[in-house]
Protein backbone atom coordinates (compact mmCIF):
# COMPACT_ATOMS: atom_id res chain seq x y z
CA UNK A 1 0.00 0.00 0.00
CA UNK A 2 2.97 2.33 0.39
CA UNK A 3 3.08 3.16 -3.33
CA UNK A 4 -0.61 4.09 -3.54
CA UNK A 5 -1.13 7.57 -4.93
CA UNK A 6 -3.02 10.62 -3.79
CA UNK A 7 -5.57 11.72 -6.35
CA UNK A 8 -7.36 15.04 -6.57
CA UNK A 9 -10.44 16.16 -8.47
CA UNK A 10 -10.78 19.68 -9.84
CA UNK A 11 -14.52 19.68 -10.30
CA UNK A 12 -16.83 17.44 -8.31
CA UNK A 13 -19.64 16.33 -10.58
CA UNK A 14 -21.24 12.99 -11.35
CA UNK A 15 -18.19 11.42 -13.04
CA UNK A 16 -15.84 12.54 -10.26
CA UNK A 17 -18.23 11.07 -7.70
CA UNK A 18 -18.40 7.78 -9.61
CA UNK A 19 -14.60 7.58 -9.82
CA UNK A 20 -14.17 8.26 -6.11
CA UNK A 21 -16.66 5.51 -5.25
CA UNK A 22 -14.80 3.05 -7.47
CA UNK A 23 -11.34 3.99 -6.26
CA UNK A 24 -12.16 3.88 -2.55
CA UNK A 25 -14.37 0.79 -2.47
CA UNK A 26 -12.60 -2.03 -0.62
CA UNK A 27 -9.87 -2.72 -1.41
CA UNK A 28 -9.01 0.92 -2.05
CA UNK A 29 -6.75 1.75 -5.00
CA UNK A 30 -5.58 5.20 -3.85
CA UNK A 31 -4.40 6.34 -0.44
CA UNK A 32 -6.11 9.74 -0.30
CA UNK A 33 -8.61 11.76 -2.32
CA UNK A 34 -8.96 15.54 -2.42
CA UNK A 35 -12.09 16.97 -3.98
CA UNK A 36 -13.00 20.43 -5.16
CA UNK A 37 -15.44 22.39 -2.95
CA UNK A 38 -17.31 23.74 -5.97
CA UNK A 39 -20.18 21.23 -5.79
CA UNK A 40 -20.71 21.39 -2.06
CA UNK A 41 -23.41 18.69 -1.91
CA UNK A 42 -21.40 16.02 -3.74
CA UNK A 43 -18.17 16.95 -1.94
CA UNK A 44 -19.86 16.72 1.46
CA UNK A 45 -21.50 13.42 0.54
CA UNK A 46 -18.17 11.87 -0.45
CA UNK A 47 -16.40 13.16 2.65
CA UNK A 48 -19.17 11.73 4.84
CA UNK A 49 -18.97 8.32 3.18
CA UNK A 50 -15.19 7.91 2.93
CA UNK A 51 -12.65 8.70 5.65
CA UNK A 52 -9.96 9.13 2.97
CA UNK A 53 -11.80 11.98 1.19
CA UNK A 54 -10.95 15.56 2.12
CA UNK A 55 -12.82 18.57 0.75
CA UNK A 56 -10.08 21.02 -0.19
CA UNK A 57 -10.32 24.74 0.54
CA UNK A 58 -9.96 25.50 -3.17
CA UNK A 59 -8.84 24.02 -6.49
CA UNK A 60 -5.21 25.06 -6.00
CA UNK A 61 -5.06 23.00 -2.80
CA UNK A 62 -6.31 19.99 -4.77
CA UNK A 63 -3.47 20.45 -7.28
CA UNK A 64 -0.81 21.06 -4.61
CA UNK A 65 -1.63 17.93 -2.58
CA UNK A 66 -2.22 15.40 -5.36
CA UNK A 67 0.10 13.05 -7.23
CA UNK A 68 -2.55 12.68 -9.95
CA UNK A 69 -4.97 15.51 -10.74
CA UNK A 70 -8.24 14.77 -12.53
CA UNK A 71 -9.74 17.71 -14.40
CA UNK A 72 -13.49 17.07 -14.22
CA UNK A 73 -14.99 20.46 -15.01
CA UNK A 74 -17.53 21.58 -17.58
CA UNK A 75 -16.06 22.56 -20.98
CA UNK A 76 -17.72 25.99 -20.74
CA UNK A 77 -15.60 27.02 -17.73
CA UNK A 78 -12.52 24.86 -18.36
CA UNK A 79 -10.21 27.61 -19.61
CA UNK A 80 -11.05 29.99 -16.78
CA UNK A 81 -10.56 27.36 -14.09
CA UNK A 82 -7.40 25.76 -15.50
CA UNK A 83 -5.57 29.00 -16.29
CA UNK A 84 -5.99 30.08 -12.67
CA UNK A 85 -4.10 27.02 -11.39
CA UNK A 86 -0.37 26.38 -10.96
CA UNK A 87 0.73 22.85 -11.84
CA UNK A 88 4.06 21.21 -11.05
CA UNK A 89 6.37 20.09 -13.82
CA UNK A 90 6.10 16.31 -14.34
CA UNK A 91 2.75 16.22 -12.50
CA UNK A 92 0.31 13.65 -13.87
CA UNK A 93 -2.93 15.17 -15.15
CA UNK A 94 -6.00 13.27 -16.33
CA UNK A 95 -8.62 15.25 -18.24
CA UNK A 96 -12.15 13.85 -18.38
CA UNK A 97 -13.49 17.07 -19.94
CA UNK A 98 -15.68 16.10 -22.88
CA UNK A 99 -14.78 17.23 -26.43
CA UNK A 100 -11.82 19.30 -25.25
CA UNK A 101 -8.80 19.72 -27.52
CA UNK A 102 -5.54 18.39 -26.14
CA UNK A 103 -3.49 21.41 -27.24
CA UNK A 104 -5.94 23.77 -25.55
CA UNK A 105 -5.45 21.95 -22.26
CA UNK A 106 -1.66 22.06 -22.56
CA UNK A 107 -1.73 25.77 -23.38
CA UNK A 108 -3.88 26.52 -20.34
CA UNK A 109 -1.87 24.33 -17.94
CA UNK A 110 1.45 26.03 -18.84
CA UNK A 111 3.72 23.38 -17.29
CA UNK A 112 5.69 20.36 -18.47
CA UNK A 113 3.13 17.82 -17.33
CA UNK A 114 2.09 14.29 -18.26
CA UNK A 115 -1.42 14.72 -19.73
CA UNK A 116 -3.77 11.82 -20.39
CA UNK A 117 -7.33 12.26 -21.66
CA UNK A 118 -9.98 9.77 -20.58
CA UNK A 119 -13.66 9.00 -21.06
CA UNK A 120 -14.84 7.31 -17.84
CA UNK A 121 -18.49 6.29 -17.74
CA UNK A 122 -20.76 6.17 -14.66
CA UNK A 123 -20.22 2.42 -14.27
CA UNK A 124 -16.73 3.04 -12.86
CA UNK A 125 -18.51 3.54 -9.52
CA UNK A 126 -19.09 -0.24 -9.45
CA UNK A 127 -15.71 -1.06 -11.03
CA UNK A 128 -17.48 -2.19 -14.18
CA UNK A 129 -16.67 0.72 -16.47
CA UNK A 130 -14.71 0.62 -19.71
CA UNK A 131 -12.58 3.75 -20.15
CA UNK A 132 -10.79 4.94 -23.27
CA UNK A 133 -7.55 6.81 -22.58
CA UNK A 134 -5.12 8.72 -24.82
CA UNK A 135 -2.20 8.62 -25.16
CA UNK A 136 -1.24 5.19 -23.76
CA UNK A 137 0.03 5.43 -20.20
CA UNK A 138 0.63 2.32 -18.05
CA UNK A 139 0.05 4.07 -14.71
CA UNK A 140 -3.20 5.74 -15.74
CA UNK A 141 -4.33 2.57 -17.52
CA UNK A 142 -3.79 0.66 -14.25
CA UNK A 143 -5.90 3.25 -12.45
CA UNK A 144 -8.82 2.72 -14.84
CA UNK A 145 -8.28 -1.05 -14.94
CA UNK A 146 -9.03 -0.90 -11.22
CA UNK A 147 -12.35 0.70 -12.17
CA UNK A 148 -13.20 -1.92 -14.78
CA UNK A 149 -11.25 -1.95 -18.04
CA UNK A 150 -8.96 0.58 -19.71
CA UNK A 151 -8.63 0.78 -23.50
CA UNK A 152 -5.38 2.53 -24.43
CA UNK A 153 -5.73 4.42 -27.71
CA UNK A 154 -2.68 4.72 -29.95
CA UNK A 155 -3.95 7.82 -31.75
CA UNK A 156 -6.32 10.72 -31.22
CA UNK A 157 -8.48 9.27 -34.01
CA UNK A 158 -8.97 6.04 -32.06
CA UNK A 159 -9.89 8.05 -28.97
CA UNK A 160 -12.39 10.22 -30.85
CA UNK A 161 -14.02 7.16 -32.43
CA UNK A 162 -14.58 5.53 -29.04
CA UNK A 163 -15.89 8.83 -27.68
CA UNK A 164 -18.41 8.86 -30.52
CA UNK A 165 -19.41 5.26 -29.81
CA UNK A 166 -20.06 6.14 -26.16
CA UNK A 167 -22.84 8.44 -27.40
CA UNK A 168 -24.89 5.26 -27.95
CA UNK A 169 -25.77 4.91 -24.26
CA UNK A 170 -28.96 6.98 -24.32
CA UNK A 171 -30.09 5.25 -27.51
CA UNK A 172 -29.58 1.86 -25.84
CA UNK A 173 -32.03 2.83 -23.13
CA UNK A 174 -34.22 4.49 -25.74
CA UNK A 175 -34.64 1.17 -27.56
CA UNK A 176 -35.63 -0.44 -24.26
CA UNK A 177 -38.13 2.36 -23.63
CA UNK A 178 -39.66 2.15 -27.13
CA UNK A 179 -40.00 -1.62 -26.82
CA UNK A 180 -41.66 -1.24 -23.43
CA UNK A 181 -43.99 1.40 -24.88
CA UNK A 182 -44.96 -1.03 -27.64
CA UNK A 183 -45.67 -3.78 -25.13
CA UNK A 184 -47.82 -1.45 -23.03
CA UNK A 185 -49.69 -0.14 -26.06
CA UNK A 186 -50.51 -3.74 -26.94
CA UNK A 187 -51.97 -4.49 -23.53
CA UNK A 188 -49.08 -5.63 -21.32
CA UNK A 189 -48.70 -4.07 -17.89
CA UNK A 190 -45.72 -1.67 -18.08
CA UNK A 191 -44.04 -3.07 -14.97
CA UNK A 192 -44.04 -6.55 -16.53
CA UNK A 193 -42.55 -5.20 -19.74
CA UNK A 194 -39.72 -3.49 -17.87
CA UNK A 195 -39.16 -6.57 -15.72
CA UNK A 196 -38.70 -8.61 -18.91
CA UNK A 197 -36.76 -6.21 -21.15
CA UNK A 198 -34.04 -5.14 -18.68
CA UNK A 199 -32.80 -8.69 -17.88
CA UNK A 200 -33.07 -9.62 -21.58
CA UNK A 201 -30.72 -6.83 -22.62
CA UNK A 202 -28.42 -7.52 -19.67
CA UNK A 203 -28.12 -11.18 -20.72
CA UNK A 204 -27.29 -10.17 -24.29
CA UNK A 205 -24.56 -7.80 -23.11
CA UNK A 206 -23.09 -10.49 -20.87
CA UNK A 207 -23.10 -12.93 -23.78
CA UNK A 208 -21.21 -10.43 -25.95
CA UNK A 209 -18.61 -9.86 -23.23
CA UNK A 210 -17.83 -13.46 -22.31
CA UNK A 211 -14.80 -15.28 -23.66
CA UNK A 212 -13.74 -16.37 -26.12
CA UNK A 213 -14.67 -13.12 -27.84
CA UNK A 214 -17.03 -13.54 -30.79
CA UNK A 215 -17.68 -10.92 -33.43
CA UNK A 216 -20.97 -9.11 -33.03
CA UNK A 217 -21.91 -10.33 -36.50
CA UNK A 218 -21.42 -13.94 -35.39
CA UNK A 219 -23.58 -13.35 -32.33
CA UNK A 220 -26.23 -11.66 -34.46
CA UNK A 221 -26.36 -14.72 -36.69
CA UNK A 222 -26.44 -17.00 -33.65
CA UNK A 223 -29.55 -15.27 -32.35
CA UNK A 224 -31.23 -14.93 -35.76
CA UNK A 225 -32.66 -18.28 -36.75
CA UNK A 226 -33.11 -18.53 -40.52
CA UNK A 227 -36.64 -17.37 -41.26
CA UNK A 228 -37.21 -16.60 -37.58
CA UNK A 229 -38.52 -13.58 -35.71
CA UNK A 230 -35.12 -12.12 -34.76
CA UNK A 231 -34.00 -12.28 -38.38
CA UNK A 232 -37.19 -10.50 -39.45
CA UNK A 233 -36.67 -7.56 -37.04
CA UNK A 234 -32.98 -7.24 -37.98
CA UNK A 235 -33.87 -7.25 -41.68
CA UNK A 236 -36.55 -4.60 -41.19
CA UNK A 237 -34.14 -2.44 -39.20
CA UNK A 238 -31.47 -2.63 -41.91
CA UNK A 239 -33.66 -2.30 -44.99
CA UNK A 240 -35.96 0.44 -43.65
CA UNK A 241 -33.26 2.92 -42.71
CA UNK A 242 -32.32 1.95 -39.15
CA UNK A 243 -28.70 1.14 -39.89
CA UNK A 244 -28.24 4.17 -42.17
CA UNK A 245 -29.72 6.46 -39.52
CA UNK A 246 -27.41 5.05 -36.87
CA UNK A 247 -24.31 5.46 -39.06
CA UNK A 248 -25.35 9.01 -39.94
CA UNK A 249 -25.85 9.89 -36.26
CA UNK A 250 -22.41 8.53 -35.35
CA UNK A 251 -20.82 10.44 -38.25
CA UNK A 252 -22.37 13.66 -36.95
CA UNK A 253 -21.21 12.98 -33.40
CA UNK A 254 -17.67 12.32 -34.62
CA UNK A 255 -17.72 15.57 -36.61
CA UNK A 256 -18.77 17.41 -33.48
CA UNK A 257 -16.00 15.80 -31.41
CA UNK A 258 -13.39 16.59 -34.04
CA UNK A 259 -14.59 20.19 -34.30
CA UNK A 260 -15.75 19.96 -37.90
CA UNK A 261 -18.77 21.89 -39.10
CA UNK A 262 -22.09 20.14 -38.53
CA UNK A 263 -25.74 21.02 -38.84
CA UNK A 264 -26.38 20.43 -35.11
Amino acid sequence: MADMKTIGFVGTGAIAEAMVHGLLAEPAHVSKVYVSPRNADIAARLAAKFDDVTVAADNQTVVDRSDIVVLAIRPQIAEEVIRALRFRNEQRIVSVIATMGRQNLLDWIRAEIDLVQAIPLPFVADRRGVTAIYPPNPEIAALFDALGTAVQCESRKEYDLLAAASAMMSTFFGVMEWTTDWLENNGLDRSKGQAYIAPLFESLALRANEGPVHSFHTLSEEFATKGGLNEQVLSDFETKGGRATLVSALDRVLARIEGRSTDI
